[in-house]
């Protein structure tokens, strides 16, 4: 069965290795351009290049579906990564990516050496980020990003403006998903610097790691790339005025939005 990185994926083939592909990837399209002046009258709509999330998702889907309907036991060893990836037709990063998912979820854990195995055949109540949890991110969050957004807006630096809108304006064109949550984090840790206050910049550099494994999970769990792209720019449009408050109510509903997807996640 063969995936392609930009097409919806087929069924997979019976009697292929560990799991079966039983899940499509739909493509999308959103608005893509330059980071936009308060200003300025509204960009024109125009295709983004699809993601590689398409294969990823499909993948994942399949991998998960497998896991939840018994398909494949809990304590069984998954194929390799070289094995899925010529069972699915797609590189070996899209299965890394696709099984970075599953060990979020709690379905399964990855042994270096060993390779990754089924440890529960439904979603965890939480999900693993790293060193934190998404439970200790969602409540830690709001009380350190949301007032640095505010004092960013206030004290940010020409420099520091510049250095975000080239981050959204390159979040807005990448397709490819490992570089994508890596810009995601820096934004983060871009509007902590800009805040000026040192403990804001040194708890989000600590929790970049988890902030990019949160993304990555919810990006192909519940396709929240191109509406972070969206909440980004509204951030930036705030900094960008000097607007504190707006600022701050703008990193308060992104980061709700974030909470709400990853609730329902964890309720399906």
């Amino acid at each position: 069965m063969n995936l392609s990185d930009s097409r919806t994926a087929g069924q997979a083939a019976t009697g292929q290795p560990a799991v079966s592909q039983k899940a499509a990837a739909g493509q999308r399209t959103a608005t893509s351009g330059a980071v936009p002046r308060p200003a300025q009258a509204p960009r024109p709509s125009s295709p983004r290049p699809l993601a590689r999330f398409s294969a990823a998702e499909a993948v994942f889907s399949a991998i998960r579906q497998d896991i939840e309907d018994g398909t494949v036991d809990v304590g069984a060893k998954l194929s390799s990564e070289a094995t899925l990836a010529a069972q699915y037709g797609v590189s070996r990063s899209v299965i890394r990516e696709a099984l970075r998912s599953c060990n979020a979820l709690g379905l399964t854990v990855t042994k270096t050496g060993k390779g990754t195995f089924v440890v529960a055949d439904r979603v965890a109540n939480d999900l693993t980020l790293g060193q934190y949890s998404a439970r200790d991110l969602n409540e830690a969050r709001p009380h350190i990003e949301v007032p640095a957004a505010g004092l960013a807006a206030k004290r940010r630096s020409q420099e520091d403006l510049e250095h975000l809108k080239e981050i959204v304006a390159s979040m807005l064109s990448e397709t490819d998903p490992e570089t994508w949550v890596s810009l995601d984090a820096s934004f983060h840790s871009a509007i902590a610097r800009a805040s000026g206050n040192k403990v804001f910049e040194s708890v989000v550099a600590d929790i970049r790691e988890a902030l990019a494994h949160q993304s990555e999970t919810l990006n192909m769990v519940a396709d929240r790339q191109h509406v972070s792209d969206d909440e980004h720019l509204r951030i930036v449009e705030a900094i960008e005025s000097g607007d504190a408050l707006a600022a701050e109510d703008a990193m308060a509903d992104h980061l709700s939005a974030v909470s709400v997807a990853l609730d329902t996640i964890l309720s399906k």
